[in-house]
């Protein structure tokens, strides 16, 4: 069974946030914590995720939210071969940390699935779908579920179960798919 690595962004996931509830749920998961989650710092966060990869009996899949999904790219580039999948949930726009540059814009070696929102604050749906291009992974489109967090009705969120359950086949038959989706995604 493969280890389930579970990347909050700023503030971390509170205790109602979907990526708690998906640690509840998936017996082979962990939190990846960061030192600070108030101070969203690339290098610094990438080496903790890219430490927890290290630290993994096998492959891993990493399911991230927010600032958690630029510090899984940024460490991915450092340790690709240890990831099975990423499932990338609502990513931050790097511009608005003046990151930019630092965010690799290449095509992952491994499935992912980028999940975004039409009325995201962190970043335009455009802005998301472009990164899903560049990095060759499926793109979800969620309709208007604002920051995909608690905020925006996201505490239990059992489409997103299924979505990661995709992904996990994916991993296994090694097939990565690049395409552009819809889907209704809002959950209580």
């Amino acid at each position: 069974m493969q280890r389930i690595l579970i990347l909050p962004g700023l503030r971390g996931s509170g205790p109602r946030h979907w990526q708690s509830w998906f640690e509840k749920r998936l017996t082979h998961s962990i939190r990846v914590n960061q030192r600070d989650w108030n101070t969203p710092d690339l290098p610094v966060w990438s080496e903790r995720v890219r430490l927890e990869i290290e630290r993994a009996p096998g492959p891993v899949l990493l399911v991230a939210h927010s600032f958690g999904c630029l510090a899984a790219i940024h460490a991915s580039s450092h340790a690709s071969t240890r990831i099975a999948g990423a499932m990338l949930v609502a990513p931050a726009d790097p511009k608005m940390f003046g990151i930019e540059p630092q965010v690799p814009k290449d095509p992952l070696r491994f499935p992912a699935i980028v999940v975004a929102s039409e009325t995201d604050c962190w970043i335009s749906l455009g802005k998301a779908r472009s990164l899903a291009q560049s990095w060759g992974a499926e793109f979800v489109n969620a309709g208007a579920a604002g920051h995909i967090n608690v905020a925006s009705g996201h505490g239990r969120w059992p489409e997103g179960l299924d979505i990661l359950k995709r992904l996990q086949h994916s991993a296994m038959t090694g097939v990565v798919r690049a395409r552009s989706g819809n889907a209704a995604l809002i959950s209580g």
